[in-house]
């Protein structure tokens, strides 16, 4: 059987501990997903896309999977250079669950960072294991 705690994401981790609910971890979420720009979005203000164009790509990337600014490289709405500027732009930019807890008053931030610290730590301890088992050593090895 698989270990799951490696599989377990932050948000659960914290509700399971009794520090947030689900209603902040969906907070949390939709949050960041208001303030977390997407590259579309970011074209759109500098001018390079419009509203048509990104629909475009947006039905190209439903059926296919692929990454935005692939397909729109491909399809010649924006150069290798511009996928790269929007791509640091929203790295720069992006906010991650943990921030988004503490914005909007989920959880106080030196709780959050000590939490995502142990979180992190028995993710590692998890993956260990998992790989412990499927060891294989040479014949005569005994471990």
């Amino acid at each position: 059987m698989k270990t799951m705690e490696k599989y377990v994401r932050f948000g659960r981790y914290l509700v399971d501990k009794g520090l947030v609910d689900a209603l902040d971890v969906i907070k949390a979420r939709l949050f960041q997903r208001e303030n977390n720009r997407r590259i579309g979005e970011l074209a759109r203000r500098k001018g390079w896309l419009t509203d048509g164009d990104i629909s475009t790509v947006l039905v190209i990337q439903e059926e296919t999977g692929e990454k935005f600014g692939e397909i729109a490289v491909r399809e010649g709405y924006l150069n290798p250079e511009q996928v790269a500027a929007l791509l640091e732009q929203q790295d720069d930019a992006y906010m991650f669950f943990g921030e988004a807890l503490v914005k909007i008053g989920a959880i106080p931030e030196e709780k959050m960072l000590e939490q995502l610290e142990e979180h992190e730590r028995l993710k590692s301890f998890a993956v260990g294991r998992e790989n412990n088992k499927r060891r294989v050593y040479p014949p005569g090895i005994n471990i």
